[in-house]
């Protein structure tokens, strides 16, 4: 068996939630880096962290079980006191976006969407395999996304259901906080966790070697 180091990942226990059971041997909460933990606390007195931390934490509270995501994404910008709002789009999912901004517009916030696709560059002046042409000849621009909405001097962004990758750039170059509304999955509904709920029956290829 390989020599694993052991993590949260590896849990069945979860008493750092309750504490009303045994710690694991290897749980982070007993065998924690007490500097690593005191700059994390330490960063939260940074840059508005503190009441980012504090918002979410009402939110959650008062819509525990009731809310929708759109609905907490809602809430939460209120509380913050954001007005502009700006929407990384995936073009897939323009429907939605158009929907999500009708909502959000009426709940008086301005919105600024920019596409994936905008900008039209072909991926070919970026390197990239003339085989991936197959579903599109341009580009997605997720760090073009990202400037233009720092550009617009968005408060907030969301995230449509960007690729793979993509939206990690896009949350690597917003200036904003940034949260996701739609994980892309086509598969799945735009759903990624059922895969894993039926990874033991319908999607065990999943696993290596199954």
């Amino acid at each position: 068996m390989e020599n694993r180091k052991l993590s949260c990942a590896d849990c069945v226990v979860t008493n750092c939630n309750k504490m009303d059971k045994a710690y694991p041997a290897f749980c982070l909460t007993t065998n924690m880096d007490e500097a690593v933990k005191k700059e994390a606390m330490d960063t939260y007195n940074e840059e508005g962290n503190l009441k980012v931390m504090q918002t979410a934490a009402e939110v959650e509270h008062e819509g525990y079980l009731q809310w929708c995501r759109v609905r907490e994404i809602i809430e939460f910008a209120k509380k913050m006191g954001y007005k502009k709002l700006g929407i990384a789009t995936c073009v897939g999912l323009i429907r939605e976006t158009r929907l999500l901004t009708d909502i959000l517009r009426s709940h008086g916030f301005e919105v600024f969407g920019i596409a994936c696709k905008a900008g039209t560059v072909p991926k070919a002046e970026m390197g990239i395999d003339k085989s991936c042409c197959d579903v599109g000849v341009n580009m997605c621009n997720p760090i073009l996304q990202a400037k233009m909405l720092n550009k617009e001097k968005t408060e907030m962004n969301i995230v449509m259901g960007l690729c793979v990758g993509h939206d990690s750039l896009f949350y690597k170059y917003s200036d904003a906080l940034v949260t996701t509304l739609i994980a892309k999955d086509r598969v799945m509904g735009h759903n990624p966790a059922a895969a894993l709920y039926t990874s033991n029956s319908y999607y065990k290829g999943l696993k290596k070697n199954q």
